[in-house]
């Protein structure tokens, strides 16, 4: 029997009379909430505090043509690299192969040059000989005048003079060769002096060459001069005719 005549259903409520009537909100979904809201508050402020400042799209896009802008440079001195190294090593090659065919044209060279001296060895020793069977310089000297041969052509000397010295050893004489030639000029006897000749040699020197005449001169005989330099000291003195 109930205590008030009615029977009712006893209803097990823990939050009492404090607890509202509708959808209730499940506490993981409010502590989701809360993290998700602290979290990007946090995010806020790091970004704002420590991170760098976010670019705006006008930036964003400016920083993309400047990356595009230094890719096309770097592709072109990249090219250029390539086309400099390339040409390098065309150049190197093209060196090596100079270097061996100058070489080759070397080693041929001394090959003919050794042939060439062999050849005029015979006739250096004949010429030697010719020099020594000549008649001696009848008025001597440091510097003898052995033979010489002289015409007239076309208004020029033409000379040939081999000089010789007994002094083999040591410095070359180095001088000069003076011709001063006698002869007629308009049916008039007349005296001119050529220029002087260098001359340098050990032994002997063939002395060969042309000189100018005045016009209308023609040459009858020559007194052929060594000097040791120009106004120098005589060192050889002979005179010979013109044929």
């Amino acid at each position: 029997m109930a205590l008030f005549g009615r029977n009712k259903p006893v209803v097990f409520d823990p939050y009492g009379s404090s607890r509202r009537s509708g959808f209730p909100i499940p506490r993981w979904l409010i502590i989701l909430m809360l993290g998700i809201v602290l979290g990007a508050g946090g995010l806020f402020y790091a970004e704002e505090n420590y991170l760098p400042p976010r670019l705006t799209p006008a930036e964003s896009q400016r920083l993309q043509n400047r990356l595009a802008e230094l890719e096309s440079e770097r592709q072109r001195l990249q090219g250029e690299l390539d086309r400099t190294t390339a040409e390098a090593k065309s150049a190197a090659t093209a060196a090596a192969r100079q270097i061996e065919s100058t070489r080759t044209e070397n080693e041929k060279l001394k090959t003919e040059l050794a042939a060439a001296r062999e050849s005029v060895a015979p006739l250096k020793a004949d010429i030697e000989m010719f020099a020594e069977v000549l008649p001696p310089d009848p008025r001597g000297g440091a510097i003898a005048i052995r033979a010489a041969n002289f015409s007239n052509v076309a208004g020029q000397l033409d000379y040939h003079v081999l000089l010789t010295r007994d002094q083999k050893e040591g410095k070359p004489f180095e001088g000069v060769m003076e011709l001063i030639v006698a002869g007629s000029r308009g049916g008039r006897n007349d005296t001119v002096a050529l220029d002087p000749v260098p001359a340098s040699f050990a032994s002997y020197r063939h002395m060969r060459g042309k000189l100018p005449l005045p016009e209308g001169f023609e040459g009858r005989q020559v007194t052929v001069r060594v000097l040791d330099r120009v106004g120098g000291r005589q060192l050889g003195m002979r005179v010979l005719y013109v044929r």
